[in-house]
């Protein structure tokens, strides 16, 4: 429809006249022509297809982001930490493991334009990629691929600034570990995707998982990075190949440190060799040599056959068929009671008391300790022990001083506790004890031999082998074990294991120690010997002097006494400074 307007021109109405109105020239046509229409239609349609463009993009982009964002993207409001895998802690709060938020790099092969290019330039800021595997990878006709996961904020940066298209980054989260390798056996790792691979990050994986809330641990660091140096040390100072240390509380069986060395490092997992991941403490199995002597002695004592003063010839040594059972360097060579033969871990003494007590009952008390079944902790690497399936009387001799029956480390200092603490087992725990006075325990022996017990071994460090486990001003117990190592035809004489196993204070025990070297070699220092007493029993005294302050145990003896002297004197010069003051 048009009109006259007041200055005689034919003025169109509607949209016409807009259009009109914008596309008006002078000295053309004012009526709209079939070629103003034609442009009017084609300027519609492109508006159109650009919306329509634009929308359905957005639209792509916004499905598809979220649907593969799902399993990966969990941002927390704190900027930086995410919180859906719970933290790790020691039984202080100091951080084992937990989540931080890195930018991963994913492309879209289909938006890349230059494979070559865009594989090169990759390449040049990120120094691990494979040129030639990028490239594979941008060529595909999927429209997700990852190219590198967990970023620094520098590499994320660097790649921004190459302005390639059809790449882009999603945060994920990344396990660290501050503490790295010092906790790796007990801790473990998650794989890339945060599935727990190892350690206590396996077992638990469902709870860390599950929970938001930090999931208390019940080792201390400072406990572990004692035993650490120490135990690394004792390898050192002998050349070994290897080693392990555990500390654990005597009345409530919480692992309070567990090393094994050598150790890895949880940033690198793969470089990980299979040495540097078996775990010496639980996993492996050995034969611990004369430390088992204590649990025969607590098994002739509990079974009432056999008392205290009880002797036992080890003039000889014991011949049965083709084997023979002899004393280290020959022994005493004369008959010795109960007490000696732990004083001078006889052989000879150990087997005849065995055998007084007889196979069955010594299968039944190992039974009871715990030491033929797998032990129940919260870690996937767990030992099973090996034992003869036909028990006969030669194994019942040579398993009471420590050969024939292989346990792990945690096997024996568990069983121990249980000697010691008055008779009661537990089930050990990496999981700190919310109520551990509540903590109810199998009982295993009288309270009578657990006082007999903690008499021999302190005993064994006052007069006999472990003489260097003991530590001024506490009343350290233990026993030494030397194990040589079995190979294919029988058992290496200069292939050992030198452990020692110690309690303390022995008048209430607290804490139980141990420590395994794994193939020590004699130094002149030690005149010659790597045996437990030498090797393994002042890396134990070594533990328990820096640990003992640190777990509030108070020194006794002489140390002790001298302490209170000296507050007695302050007082007493105290009391008259006071008093001449009031004067």
């Amino acid at each position: 429809m048009t009109e006259l307007s007041p200055d005689g021109r034919l003025h169109q109405k509607g949209i016409r006249g807009l259009f009109y109105r914008l596309f008006h020239l002078p000295g053309l046509e004012p009526a709209f022509t079939r070629s103003n229409k034609f442009r009017l239609g084609m300027l519609v349609l492109f508006f159109c297809f650009s919306f329509t463009a634009i929308a359905s993009k957005l639209f792509y982009l916004s499905f598809y982001i979220d649907r593969d964002a799902k399993p990966f993207i969990h941002i927390a409001s704190d900027g930086g930490f995410i919180k859906n895998r719970a933290d790790l802690v020691d039984r202080n709060g100091i951080v084992l493991a937990t989540n931080l938020l890195k930018p991963s790099l994913f492309a879209d092969p289909s938006q890349i334009m230059d494979v070559d290019e865009a594989a090169y330039h990759l390449a040049s800021v990120l120094d691990d990629l494979d040129v030639g595997k990028v490239r594979k990878q941008l060529s595909g006709d999927g429209k997700f691929v990852w190219i590198k996961r967990n970023l620094t904020p520098r590499q994320k940066q660097e790649i921004n600034e190459l302005g390639l298209p059809g790449l882009y980054f999603r945060n994920e989260q990344q396990r660290v570990y501050p503490l790295g390798s010092l906790t790796a056996h007990i801790v473990g790792m998650t794989d890339i995707d945060n599935k727990g691979v190892a350690g206590v990050e396996r077992s638990l994986d469902a709870m860390l998982g599950s929970t938001s809330a930090p999931v208390e641990l019940s080792i201390d660091v400072r406990v572990q990075h004692a035993i650490e140096e120490s135990v690394q040390a004792a390898i050192t100072k002998f050349n070994a190949v290897a080693g392990a240390g555990i500390v654990l509380d005597a009345k409530t069986s919480e692992v309070l440190g567990m090393v094994s060395l050598p150790t890895f490092d949880p940033y690198d997992p793969n470089n990980i060799t299979d040495e540097q991941r078996f775990n010496r403490a639980t996993l492996g199995m050995y034969e611990f040599g004369s430390v088992f002597k204590i649990f025969t002695a607590a098994m002739a004592l509990e079974s009432g056959k056999v008392r205290m003063t009880d002797v036992f010839d080890a003039t000889n040594p014991i011949k049965i068929s083709r084997f023979e059972i002899r004393d280290f360097e020959d022994g005493e060579k004369r008959p010795l009671s109960l007490r000696e033969v732990i004083k001078h871990s006889s052989n000879i003494g150990a087997a005849k008391i065995a055998v007084k007590v007889g196979t069955r009952n010594q299968q039944a008390f190992l039974k009871r300790l715990g030491l033929l079944n797998p032990i129940a902790i919260e870690l996937p690497e767990i030992g099973k022990p090996q034992f003869p399936k036909t028990w006969r009387e030669i194994n019942t001799m040579t398993i009471s001083f420590g050969h024939g029956l292989s346990v792990s480390l945690l096997h024996t200092v568990n069983a121990m506790a249980s000697l010691v603490n008055g008779g009661q087992l537990h089930h050990p725990t990496l999981i700190k004890r919310e109520t551990p006075t509540l903590v109810q325990g199998e009982s295993v022996v009288s309270e009578k031999t657990s006082d007999q017990v903690r008499d021999l071994l302190r005993m064994v460090v006052t007069e006999g082998t472990g003489k260097n486990a003991a530590v001024k001003g506490y009343l350290v117990g233990g026993k030494t074990g030397t194990a040589e190592k079995p190979k294919r035809n029988g058992y290496s004489e200069k292939s050992l294991l030198s452990s020692f196993i110690a309690s303390y204070p022995m008048d209430d025990p607290r804490y139980v120690v141990m420590v395994t070297v794994d193939e020590p070699k004699p130094i002149k220092e030690s005149y010659g010997y790597a045996t437990g007493g030498w090797v393994a029993a002042p890396a134990v005294g070594q533990i328990i002097e820096t640990t003992a302050p640190i777990l509030g145990v108070e020194p006794r003896g002489a140390i002790a006494a001298a302490a209170q002297a000296r507050n007695a004197v302050g007082q007493a010069v105290s009391y008259q400074v006071n008093g001449n003051a009031a004067e």
